[in-house]
C-alpha cells in the first residue's frame, strides 16, 4: 500500500498512475531502481538536492505533494482497466478539492485523459481546471517510458518549474 503524502494548499501535487510493485511493497514512492523521479525533480529545479524515495515525506518541505490517480499497484500502468480509472475519479476530485493545491501534475498522460473524459492531450499545461486546481501533464519518469530520456524529463520538468514560479 503506498500512502499520499499531502497536505492543504501545497503548490504542486504530483500525481503518478499508480504504484509500482516496488513502491507498493516498501511504502516508498517512485522506489523503483529505474524510476527517474527523485532525479528530474532535483536535476528540473524543484528540490536542491535529490530526495532518496526513503525520505519521500521530506516533498513537503518544498511544498509538493504525491498521490497517485489509481491506489491499485501493477508492475506495468498498462495494466489497469478503464473501469479502475472511473471508479478511482471520484475519490480523487474529492482529494483534490479538500486539499487545493495550485497545481497538478499528471506524470503521463493516461490518468489526466481518463479523468478529464478528453481524446487527445498535449504535453504541458491544459487549459482546463481540475476542481480548482491548474493542470500539468508531465512526461512519466518510469523506466519503462523509454520514449523520454533523462534530459528530456528534465528539460519539460524544469519547464513547468519555470512557469510556476510567480
Amino acid at each position: 500500500m503506498l500512502t499520499d503524502i499531502i497536505a492543504v494548499h501545497l503548490n504542486v501535487i504530483f500525481c503518478g498512475i499508480n504504484p509500482g510493485l516496488k513502491s507498493a511493497d516498501e511504502g516508498y514512492h517512485f522506489s523503483g531502481r529505474s524510476n527517474r523521479f527523485w532525479r528530474v525533480l532535483h536535476q528540473s529545479g524543484f528540490t536542491p538536492y535529490e530526495i532518496q524515495a526513503v525520505n519521500d515525506t521530506s516533498i513537503l518541505d518544498f511544498g509538493y505533494g504525491l498521490t497517485t490517480a489509481v491506489a491499485r499497484a501493477t508492475s506495468r500502468a498498462d495494466e489497469l482497466s478503464k473501469e479502475e480509472f472511473d471508479e478511482s475519479l471520484e475519490a480523487f476530485k474529492v482529494k483534490i478539492t479538500e486539499f487545493q493545491p495550485r497545481y497538478i501534475a499528471f506524470l503521463g498522460k493516461a490518468a489526466y485523459k481518463a479523468f478529464s473524459k478528453k481524446k487527445e492531450i498535449l504535453w504541458g499545461k491544459q487549459s482546463d481546471d481540475f476542481c480548482g486546481a491548474r493542470v500539468w501533464v508531465l512526461p512519466n519518469t518510469s523506466g519503462l517510458n523509454r520514449g523520454f530520456s533523462l534530459d528530456d524529463l528534465v528539460t519539460s520538468y524544469r519547464e513547468f518549474y519555470e512557469a510556476i514560479q510567480e
